[in-house]
């Protein structure tokens, strides 16, 4: 049953008219608690934003209107070492994560608690989606919710009952992802254009937005230059200096 769940997925973007409750939302961050955490540190913080003003800034910044003004409960992932700083203080002490380890600790928190909200919130029937556009405007984001340093805003989640679903996307082959003892890149010859078949087929027969694309070529064309390079200065002003 969970496995189906799991293998059900698929991105929503367009939901019904109704409103999250805060108990529903806090029912669902209470799930994402219990994600696996590095050393029980728990560097994650989520913003349920409610404020029609800020949702709109947020829209605006973002650059996904239709995401933020539309869903159910819109919620903002943060890597979050504010807490723990607190923490430490009540002892005397101060804690070091400007280092890259800390920082990939913290991401890894964040992803790992998002995901469990999500899998919460399709267990119950709702649809939801990751914003990634967050980090079009991480600065202003981050002033707009009042994030102190050591916060930093890593992506949205939209939540919502789902007005329209669309077919679940095919992912890699299991083999291509799928390696044992050790990796084998050599498959790669074969198994892709195989999936790029596989993707053509999809995107000329989804029920929605349909176009002649492939993986190759997207994911060729997506990585060909550097994606949001103002991250990492922005995150060294947070406190994550990489060193």
């Amino acid at each position: 049953m969970v496995i189906e769940l799991l293998m059900s997925h698929a991105s929503v973007r367009d939901y019904e008219e109704k409103e999250l409750d805060r108990d529903t939302v806090g029912r669902l961050v209470r799930a994402g608690q219990h994600a696996a955490s590095s050393h029980f540190v728990q560097a994650y913080t989520v913003i349920h934003v409610t404020d029609p003003a800020k949702r709109k800034a947020l829209a605006e910044l973002s650059k996904n209107p239709k995401q933020f003004l539309g869903a159910g409960a819109v919620l903002i992932f943060c890597m979050d070492f504010r807490r723990l700083q607190k923490a430490a203080e009540l002892h005397g002490e101060a804690i070091n994560f400007s280092n890259a380890e800390a920082l990939l600790v913290g991401v890894t928190d964040t992803a790992l608690f998002a995901q469990n909200v999500a899998v919460a919130a399709e267990s119950e029937g709702y649809g939801i989606c990751y914003i990634g556009g967050v980090r079009n405007a991480p600065q202003e984001i981050s002033e707009l919710l009042s994030l102190p340093d050591g916060v930093a805003p890593m992506y949205g989640m939209t939540i919502g009952i789902p007005a329209v679903r669309h077919e679940v996307k095919p992912r890699l082959p299991l083999e291509a992802v799928l390696h044992e003892n050790e990796y084998d890149e050599r498959k790669y010859d074969e198994l892709l254009p195989e999936y790029d078949r596989t993707m053509r087929d999809y995107y000329a027969s989804r029920s929605a937005n349909t176009k002649e694309d492939d993986w190759t070529s997207s994911m060729a064309r997506f990585l060909h230059n550097p994606r949001r390079v103002y991250m990492k200065d922005f995150l060294e002003k947070r406190g994550f200096r990489f060193e």
